[in-house]
C-alpha cells in the first residue's frame, strides 16, 4: 500500500514543518542535545526513518556510537551529565504525554536549563514528536 507524502500532498504544510525545524536549529539549542532529543523520541514513537536519520547526523556530528546505542537505557548508564539526563526524562514524558510531565521532571529541567533553554528544548521536543507522527503515520523506511 501506496502512502501519501506529506512534501507532495501538502507542500505547505511540510513547509511550515521544515521552518519549525530550522528554528529549532538555529537557537541556542546544542546540537549535541538536539541530537539526542531526536533519537530518544523517535525510538519511542517506533519512527525508524528518524532513528536512522538523527543516528547517522549524531555521529557525523561528532556523537560516539557507545552513547547512541545506550540511548535506550540511558538511566542505567554513567554516558550522560545531569544536563542530558535532564533533557532525556524531559524527553520521555513530554512524548508519553498522557502520563503528563512530572513537577519533578519539570523542575529539575528549569533549575538545570533556565527559562529560554527550557522553552527550545521543549519546542524541539515537540517539533520531532511532530516529524516522527508524520513518518509513522506515512510508513516512511530509511533505506539500505
Amino acid at each position: 500500500m501506496n502512502r501519501i507524502r506529506i512534501n507532495q500532498a501538502d507542500p505547505a504544510a511540510y513547509r511550515a514543518m521544515f521552518a519549525l525545524d530550522k528554528y529549532i536549529e538555529s537557537s541556542s539549542l546544542s546540537k549535541t542535545h538536539w541530537e539526542l532529543i531526536k533519537i530518544r523520541a523517535s525510538q519511542i514513537n517506533g519512527c525508524s526513518f528518524c532513528v536512522d536519520k538523527h543516528s547517522k547526523d549524531a555521529r557525523a556530528n561528532g556523537e560516539t556510537e557507545r552513547r547512541i546505542f545506550a540511548l535506550t537505557c540511558w538511566k542505567e548508564t554513567p554516558f550522560f551529565d545531569e544536563q542530558e539526563r535532564a533533557i532525556l526524562q524531559l524527553t520521555e514524558e513530554v512524548t508519553l504525554i498522557a502520563g503528563r510531565v512530572s513537577d519533578e521532571t519539570y523542575n529539575q529541567a528549569a533549575s538545570l536549563l533556565g527559562d529560554t533553554y527550557l522553552a527550545q528544548v521543549i519546542m524541539g521536543i515537540i517539533t520531532i514528536n511532530a516529524w516522527n507522527r508524520i513518518g509513522v503515520s506515512t510508513k516512511m523506511e530509511p533505506e539500505l
